[in-house]
């Protein structure tokens, strides 16, 4: 069984290195597994009771600044939340809600991401306030990384970052990602990093 098997049957640090055969592994209908772990979280699909933890991020302005762009209703992080949990459908991967192991408390999402106005597949995050300062989106955004590279080799994927959003451009330097490009995207300025790929044994 590869190390992407057990992450479909259970969960796995990709932190590990491995080498993995894209024809045994056994997702699904997903191309990535639906469920990670790193030291202290783990990265598992959405449920629906996951809006109302969702909804602590986007009711708070400064969590919104640089992608909303405002505070959301309780319907509409409901149905983001959704659109979170739909991306696995459309894309056949998705982000991933963040549970911490120590408490159980869901306290964010964070992995591959791909609207349809997007350059390219990016590793999103998005931790809710209560759990700042914790290192949990670089912790997170490493098994992701290491992940995609196992899943898309010769892929590596972007971070998609407002100019001014100086918080997620210090994760994303702190995962290694390198600033690629600055764009014009939706009335602002949006940087783009990219992750690094696979190292080669």
């Amino acid at each position: 069984m590869t190390r992407l098997n057990r992450a479909a049957a259970g969960g796995v640090n990709c932190q590990q290195s491995a080498t993995t055969n894209r024809e045994t592994i056994d997702m699904g209908n997903y191309a990535i597994p639906p469920r990670l772990e790193s030291e202290r979280l783990i990265l598992r699909m959405f449920q629906e009771a996951d809006w109302r933890s969702m909804h602590a991020h986007y009711a708070n302005p400064e969590c919104t600044r640089f992608t909303l762009g405002r505070i959301l209703s309780e319907g509409e992080s409901w149905r983001l939340t959704a659109t979170l949990a739909g991306h696995w459908l459309l894309r056949g991967y998705g982000p991933y809600a963040l549970e911490e192991k120590a408490s159980g408390a869901m306290v964010g999402a964070v992995g591959l991401w791909y609207p349809v106005d997007f350059p390219e597949r990016e590793i999103k995050w998005a931790i809710h306030p209560a759990a700042w300062g914790r290192g949990y989106a670089s912790e997170a955004a490493r098994v992701v990384q290491a992940m995609a590279n196992e899943v898309y080799p010769g892929q590596p994927p972007i971070s998609f970052i407002h100019a001014d959003n100086l918080a997620s451009v210090r994760v994303a330097l702190a995962v290694g990602a390198v600033f690629e490009d600055e764009i014009d995207f939706r009335g602002g300025r949006f940087q783009i990093y990219r992750h690094p790929g696979a190292v080669e044994a």
